[in-house]
This record gives C-alpha cells, sequence and structure tokens, in this order.
C-alpha cells in the first residue's frame, strides 16, 4: 500500500484510505424523494398547493415549501439508509440544520430488536431484526470498530455538511466508543469546535452483580457535542432545589434585614467598578473578616426556600429508560427518554429552529422536538421504527402536518446502475435487464427460461414474472403473464414486484383462477439491494397480505369503511404460543387509515385508528365521511401489521 501522509492527528483503520494514500471519498449520491404519506393535511390544502397538477403513484418531494409551518413547512419523516438520505438531503438542506442529535447503534447486538403487541390481549412478540437491520448491523460492527468508525465518519462528514454555521451536533455514545468519537469529531469539526462531553448518570449503580465485579459501575453514557461555526445557539438550563427553612439554615443560606433569604459566592473577577453597582443592589455581604462575597437572592415557595442551579456538563437527575412514564414507551430496547431529549433540544436550539435525527428509533427525539415548536427530520432504516414513530406522533396534540417520504424507485434505480453496469439515468441495455432478471430470480431459488414475453422464469413448477424496478406491477401485466401460463399449460404463475397497483390482489387472484391458473403475489424486499445480505441469501420474498373491506353508505352523501378480513402471511415469524392465543385474524392489524377521495399519488390520511400499548382495541368501522358533493370517488384503505408492513386497497365508489 503507498505511503498515507499524515499532517494532523487522526483515527485510522484498515479500509479509511485507498491502496495508493488518497482518502477515500465520502459517497454523495443525491436522490429524488418519494411522498408515500401526508399526515394531517386535508384533501382541499394540498389540491390548492398542487394547482390541478396530477401526480404519480407517489409524488415527487420538490422541497419548494418554506422555513415555516406559516409559509408551507412540513416535517418529514424518511425511511431508508440515512448515508443516501443525508447525501439526497443536501441539495436542499446543506447548511439549514440547527441540531443534529444521533444516537448510533452500540456493539450491543440487539439494536434493531423491539418488542410489539397482538391483539387486544397485548400478547408480546419480540420482532427479530430483518435482513435489512441485520445487515445495517453486520455493516457497523461486522469488522469490530473498523466497521463503525467507518460506519459513522461517513455519516459524521455529510452531517457536517447539512449543520448551519449557528448549529450544534450532538453523538450519543457509551463506554465502548466515547473516546474513539471524540477524535472522530476532532478530525472532522476541529479541536476547537468541541462544546461539551455531558455525562449521562442514568443509574445510581448499574445492575447486577457482574456489573461491578472487578470495576466501578458502568452506568452513565457521553453526550458529545460539537459546534458548527464561530457563534452557536445556546439556552442554559437550571435545577429547582426546594429547602425547608431549618433545611435552608443547615447548608449555609442567610436572611438580610428584609427577611430575603440568599447565598453568597466568591467576589471572583468582578471589578471595583462591578462591586459598587452590586453594593447599591443590595448585593454584597461582607464576611467577619472584612471580606466581600456576591448575595444572590432566593425566592420563597409556600414558606419553603427556593434555589436554582445550573445545569452542569453531569446529568444525574434525569432517569434511564426503564423509569420512563408508561406514555413514552414503545418497546424499543435502546430507547431514550423525552426528558433527556428535551434539554438537548432547549439547549442547542429555539423555536422553529430544524433539529434532525438521521437514527431516529422509536421517535424520541422527533417527539421531542414537535412538543418544544421546533421542524423536524428524522430518519430510520427500520420499517417498524418509522411505523412505531408515525403512531407516536399521531398521538401529540395538534401535531402539526408531517409526511413520510423514501427514496423509493430511485434509490432501486441508483442499485440496479450500480449493480449491472448502467448509469442510472440511461435506460437499461437488453444485457443490463437481462442481469437484473438473473439476479432477482437466483435470489428467489429460480431458473431463467428464454423466448417467453412475459415470463422470465421457473421454481419447480411455478412459471415466474418479475416486475420492473420503477414501476408498479400493473393488472394489465399481471393478466398478460396469466395469458402466456394458460396458452402453456402452465398451471401456477409467481409474480414478484417492488411496487403494485392498488387493489389488485382480489380481482387478479380470482381471474387467475378461472382461467386455470393459481397466482401468487410476492412482494421484492429491500434487501435485495444489499449485497452482503445477498450474499448471505438473507432475502425472503414474502407472499402480499390479504385485505377485504367493505364500503357502506350510511347517509346521503357519506361513506363508511369496514374491515372485514385480513390475512397476515409470515406468521411462521410469531412463536405458536403466541398465535394459538390469536382469537381473530385482526388482530394483527397494529394501524389502519382511509384517504377519501385518492388521486393516484400520495395517501392523504382522512380518518386513522391504531392501537397503543395502553389501549389495545381497535375499532373495524371508520367514522363516517361526509362528501362536499355527490360524484364518483377512489377510496383507499391502508392497513400496517404488526411488523410494520403495510397493505392498501382500492375501491371505487359513487357517492350519492
Amino acid at each position: 500500500m503507498a505511503k498515507i501522509d499524515i499532517t494532523r492527528t487522526e483515527l485510522v483503520w484498515p479500509g479509511k484510505y485507498n491502496e495508493d494514500g488518497t482518502l477515500k471519498e465520502v459517497p454523495r449520491v443525491s436522490l429524488p424523494f418519494q411522498v408515500i404519506e401526508t399526515v394531517n393535511e386535508s384533501r382541499a390544502t394540498r389540491e390548492v398547493k398542487k394547482a390541478g397538477v396530477q401526480g404519480g403513484l407517489f409524488d415527487v418531494y420538490e422541497g419548494k415549501e418554506g422555513d415555516t409551518f406559516e409559509a408551507g413547512w412540513r416535517n418529514k419523516l424518511i425511511w431508508g439508509d440515512n448515508l443516501l438520505v443525508m447525501g439526497s438531503l443536501l441539495e436542499k438542506f446543506a447548511g439549514k440544520i440547527d441540531l443534529i442529535y444521533i444516537d448510533p447503534p452500540f456493539a450491543t447486538g440487539a439494536d434493531f430488536s423491539f418488542v410489539t403487541d397482538v391483539g387486544e390481549a397485548g400478547l408480546e412478540v419480540e420482532k427479530e431484526p430483518s435482513a435489512i437491520e441485520e445487515k445495517a448491523y453486520r455493516d457497523t460492527w461486522g469488522a469490530g470498530v473498523d466497521s463503525f468508525l467507518s460506519m459513522l465518519g461517513q455519516r459524521i462528514t455529510l452531517m457536517k455538511a447539512l449543520l448551519s454555521q449557528s448549529g450544534v451536533v450532538v453523538v450519543h455514545c457509551d463506554w465502548r466508543m466515547a473516546h474513539r468519537v471524540r477524535v472522530l469529531l476532532d478530525e472532522s469539526f476541529g479541536m476547537d469546535a468541541f462544546l461539551n462531553s455531558v455525562v449521562w448518570v442514568y443509574g445510581e449503580s448499574a445492575r447486577g452483580a457482574k456489573a461491578i465485579a472487578s470495576q466501578f459501575p458502568r452506568n452513565h453514557d457521553d453526550l458529545i457535542c460539537y459546534r458548527g461555526g464561530e457563534k452557536w445557539t445556546f439556552n442554559g438550563d437550571s435545577l429547582k432545589r426546594v429547602y425547608t427553612v431549618e433545611e435552608a439554615r443547615k447548608i449555609g443560606f442567610r436572611q438580610d434585614e428584609q427577611g430575603r433569604w440568599f447565598k453568597t459566592a466568591p467576589r471572583g473577577d468582578y471589578t471595583d467598578e462591578s462591586i459598587a453597582r452590586l453594593a447599591k443592589e443590595g448585593r454584597i455581604h461582607k464576611t467577619s473578616t472584612g471580606g466581600i462575597r456576591i448575595k444572590y437572592f432566593l425566592p420563597m415557595e409556600s414558606g419553603n426556600v427556593v434555589e436554582l442551579v445550573p445545569v452542569g456538563d453531569a446529568w444525574m437527575d434525569i432517569a434511564d429508560a426503564m423509569h420512563m412514564p408508561d406514555a413514552e414507551q414503545t418497546g424499543y430496547a435502546t430507547q431514550k427518554p423525552e426528558a433527556l431529549l428535551a434539554r438537548v433540544a432547549r439547549a442547542f436550539s429555539n423555536e422553529n429552529d430544524l433539529v434532525a435525527d438521521v437514527f431516529c428509533g422509536s421517535g424520541t427525539t422527533l417527539a421531542v422536538a414537535e412538543k418544544l415548536g421546533r421542524r423536524w427530520i428524522g430518519c430510520d432504516l427500520g420499517r417498524w421504527g418509522i411505523h412505531v414513530t408515525r403512531k407516536r406522533l399521531l398521538g401529540i396534540e395538534n401535531c402539526k402536518p408531517f409526511e413520510v417520504l423514501n427514496l423509493g424507485k430511485y434509490e432501486r434505480q441508483y442499485w440496479q446502475g450500480v449493480t449491472f453496469g448502467e448509469a442510472k439515468d440511461k435506460p437499461l441495455a437488453e444485457q443490463a435487464l437481462y442481469e437484473y432478471l438473473a439476479f432477482i430470480l437466483k435470489l428467489y431459488g429460480a431458473q431463467p427460461v428464454a423466448g417467453m414475453a412475459h415470463l422470465h422464469g421457473k421454481k419447480g413448477k411455478a412459471m415466474i414474472h418479475i416486475g420492473a424496478v420503477d414501476a408498479p406491477v400493473t393488472i394489465a401485466e399481471i393478466d398478460a403473464a396469466v395469458d402466456e401460463c394458460a396458452k402453456l399449460k402452465q398451471s401456477e404463475l409467481h409474480v414478484l414486484g417492488w411496487e403494485w397497483e392498488m387493489g389488485l390482489y382480489d380481482l387478479m387472484v380470482e381471474a387467475a383462477k378461472k382461467k386455470g391458473v393459481k397466482l401468487l403475489l410476492l412482494q421484492i424486499p429491500r434487501e435485495v439491494m444489499e449485497q452482503q445480505a445477498a450474499a448471505k441469501g438473507d432475502v425472503r420474498f414474502f407472499e402480499l397480505a390479504y385485505l377485504e373491506a367493505e364500503i357502506k353508505q350510511p347517509k346521503k352523501l357519506t361513506a363508511q369503511v369496514v374491515l372485514k378480513d385480513f390475512v397476515i402471511p409470515n406468521t411462521e415469524l410469531i412463536p405458536e404460543d403466541v398465535r394459538s392465543k390469536v382469537k381473530k385474524r385482526s388482530d394483527y392489524i397494529d394501524y389502519w387509515a382511509v384517504d377519501w377521495d385518492f388521486q393516484n399519488d400520495t395517501f392523504m390520511q382522512g380518518w386513522v385508528a391504531y392501537r397503543t400499548r395502553k389501549e389495545r382495541k381497535l375499532p373495524l368501522s371508520s367514522d363516517a365521511h361526509t362528501y362536499g358533493k355527490p360524484g364518483k370517488y377512489r377510496i383507499l384503505v391502508k392497513v400496517i401489521d404488526i411488523f410494520g408492513n403495510d397493505t392498501s386497497q382500492a375501491f371505487d365508489v359513487e357517492v350519492k
């Protein structure tokens, strides 16, 4: 390997530099975001903004909103790899984020697992990490410390580019990595940009004999804080301590001639001029030896003496996650208390500032930002994390509008181009298309077939059709593949797709059956884009869930949705002892929502119901919706199961 020219103190690990001695560049891929759901905004409001422009299946985020809620800003919850997400945010948000807090995965082995509840009884199921989450864990810790440093170093570089000149970045870590993380931040931001290494002591002692057998208890985390520029936001905090009169006297507090309680502090670096001014204000206390001390008056409340003590860099007053209020509990093992994030947000941001968390997990940072009147952007790789965060935000009174985004087909196009040798902005050549189909077939355990118009492979007795990377599988597409199967006297067809035209499940399965073809619709998981997961065979194709609903019209100009049936295909992920206690299939539904006037673009939530850890009952009938005028409408029903997977069904109705 070539000689590396080291000109400053830095942290070096295998893979940081190229073979020729040059520093590896951080990928900065800019992809368009897809808006897949808008929450807490009326269809009418959105139609005014769109000015009659018709979108596709998903709207493309254009970034034209203002910097305030009044100017049209909507908070953003993004599902995806935060490296690609941050690279894609740079175009609109470089130098604009005021506070970035991250709590990256520690080397615990449990970063993506969580406990979820099933049905009204609240039966607990531990959700193991998905293949994509396992892959993220392998990327982070697969080569030990080296891979963690590589992962975090790249993301710190992008965070610095997104941070405003008055912004602050806070990295939350524990004893395993705090010392290394600080060196990474020194390298990126500069040693002079260091503000604090806050110690959060979350318990008086560690739990269990092992924790204290051979060392002091490890019972704190570090919050390492760096600034983006020469001036930054900081709002100090104070702790309130209340003493009885007797307690106040014992610790040295005094009363003056007017009965006011005060404490004193040394003169310090006060000038004679300042001392004279303080004397006029009655704030000088002379000791028996003639020394000068400064008075600090203490208020009284209900006959007690109150002292406000500035918060330092050791926080011992915020309990750990085990002692959080029940209302905060989400089932995430690595969840942090809202009180901790509230102190961070208040200290380093102001109202309407933009706060980001690109490892947002169960959404604590976003929930706190919402409650404190900050704008926010959150990102997570886990589908369940996005779902839990959405529910958590919906539970906040007067939650401001937000949108759920991903990189969707653009991420897949990028992957397709990189993997199969074509630029992402050019159409795939025939050879590259063949390689894509062969790759998916191999992951599915199928063999390619040649000479077919709509059939791409065969697995056992079943023929295979694979949907395109950048378009939903359509009814016409499936129909053509079914006809080709029937013509060839093939009795089974498996269709693999990334996205699906709304409402085709019931329609197509029955239509295929009439033609003598058994039809299976399977989701191509995002994991196929992850090289390690694909190489290890960590990819599972699941059948689409089956959703049955009925549209009722109880009154003139009204519509109501009633869920009739829901079949989750991957029940084998649920332990048998839990499965045996499930009384009805709707127990597998965690959340469902209705868009009363779906325009084949973004799902607009018009009605929603979901389970919480406290309220397990879920209504299976929506409230009645009243339309402004008669006409034909498309109603879209979205159901999310206990694993965070969503299923949608469209219904065309005529309202009279």
